[in-house]
């Protein structure tokens, strides 16, 4: 079996981004930037004023002098009359400075008069003045290819007036549960039946990363179910399936895949939970055939799809968070296997303090639900006492340390 980091790394390396397209810009957020942007103009475009407030010659004010008030600017408006020797003009923020000015004197520091203005305080030449390209120059990067696009870079490209915007493309991911035992929402289980949560876990997760979820419905176990849906999710762009990847009698998924030309890179690997899991390619198109039991099937998406997925969207920083805490209770495992432990972390006198959550049998929905992280722990170990230091892959991205 490949190791973890070795299973990862495979899968990493044949993902490649997916093909890119322009989007309108509000259209464009979460999303990740596929070309540089460059300023087509100045910003600011010209000297402007950043108070509402009287637009001055540095070299007539002192406290105590009174300006003669000789023009008014507001915002969106521009005067190519000079503020001259003893003279103001009004002018709102961002509105251009006028020539002959070389400060702005906010109106909180004047006193004004029937058309006069008194200054009450010092000015200096430059004071509450934006100037031309002090923000960005024409022709300057201002995101580079690869920039994961929030609030901030969506008012850079409207400010560069840029209404369509190059993005990759989001991944259709087709989602399949397989088994006789699966029922469909809406149905009340009957003795020896199964509600396929698996479907809406793994939707969720898809969702929650930036792709589209796509849901196939049900394979039932036999070949005809399997070869029909399985050829219509790889139609896809990614393919998820969840259960019938061990060596069952009924475990038809590999088979069925292998048949379709899927070529699978690896089956099973060293972790635990989550080892029959699969991992092929079809082409450019991904297949990961995931555990059956719900924890393992959303650990093995986390710590193997997800990643995938966000490379697929062009995303560069694609691994959870890892950070190092302390367990506060004594951990045991089987050496041979790397462990995900469900854990609940906590941040207690500037580190992590890490608890497991819960019985870990792979059945147990309930320890997923209360978990924010999990404990890694290496191959090799099999006791790890109370105090040891232990790598953590953060699921909750609002857990940091103060500063």
């Amino acid at each position: 079996m490949k190791s973890f980091e070795e299973a990862r790394e495979l899968v990493l390396d044949k993902i490649v981004p997916l093909g890119t397209e322009r989007v309108q810009l509000l259209d464009a957020v979460g999303r990740v930037l596929a070309e540089d942007v460059t300023a087509p103009w100045p910003m600011p475009l010209c000297d402007n004023s950043a108070m509402d407030g009287f637009a001055v010659r540095s070299a007539d004010c002192a406290p105590g002098v009174t300006l003669k008030v000789t023009d008014y600017i507001p915002a969106g408006a521009t005067s190519e009359a000079a503020v001259t020797a003893g003279c103001a003009a009004r002018i709102m923020t961002g509105a251009p400075i006028p020539p002959g000015a070389d400060a702005v004197v906010p109106f909180e520091e004047t006193s004004e008069g029937e058309g006069t203005v008194t200054l009450q305080k010092e000015v200096k030449k430059g004071a509450h003045l934006r100037f031309t390209g002090e923000d960005v120059g024409v022709g300057d990067t201002v995101l580079a290819a690869g920039t994961v696009l929030g609030p901030a870079q969506i008012s850079m490209l409207a400010s560069c007036a840029a209404a369509l915007v190059p993005v990759y493309r989001i991944p259709r991911v087709a989602i399949l549960s397989t088994g006789d035992e699966l029922v469909e929402l809406g149905t009340t289980p009957a003795r020896g039946e199964i509600l396929n949560s698996n479907t809406f876990a793994v939707a969720a997760a898809v969702r929650l990363a930036g792709g589209e979820p796509v849901i196939l419905g049900i394979a039932r176990d036999d070949h005809e179910s399997h070869l029909s849906l399985l050829s219509e999710g790889l139609k896809a762009d990614l393919l998820v399936t969840s259960a019938g990847v061990s060596a069952g009698d009924r475990d038809l998924v590999r088979d069925t895949l292998a048949e379709l030309g899927v070529e699978e890179q690896f089956w099973k690997v060293a972790i635990r939970p989550g080892q029959p899991l699969a991992f092929g390619m079809k082409g450019t198109v991904p297949v990961f055939s995931l555990p059956g039991n719900p924890v393992s099937t959303m650990i093995t998406f986390e710590e193997f799809v997800r990643p995938a997925l966000l490379k697929m969207m062009g995303h560069t920083s694609v691994k959870r968070r890892t950070v190092r805490g302390i367990l506060q209770e004594e951990v045991r495992k089987k050496a041979g296997r790397t462990a995900f432990i469900r854990a609940r972390v906590s941040v207690e006198e500037g580190r992590f303090l890490a608890r497991i959550s819960g019985d870990q049998n792979t059945g147990i929905l309930r320890t997923m639900v209360g978990s924010n992280a999990l404990l890694i722990l290496p191959e090799e170990g099999s006791l790890f006492p109370a105090g040891s230091e232990v790598s953590l892959h953060l699921l909750d991205p609002s857990l940091h340390l103060e500063p």
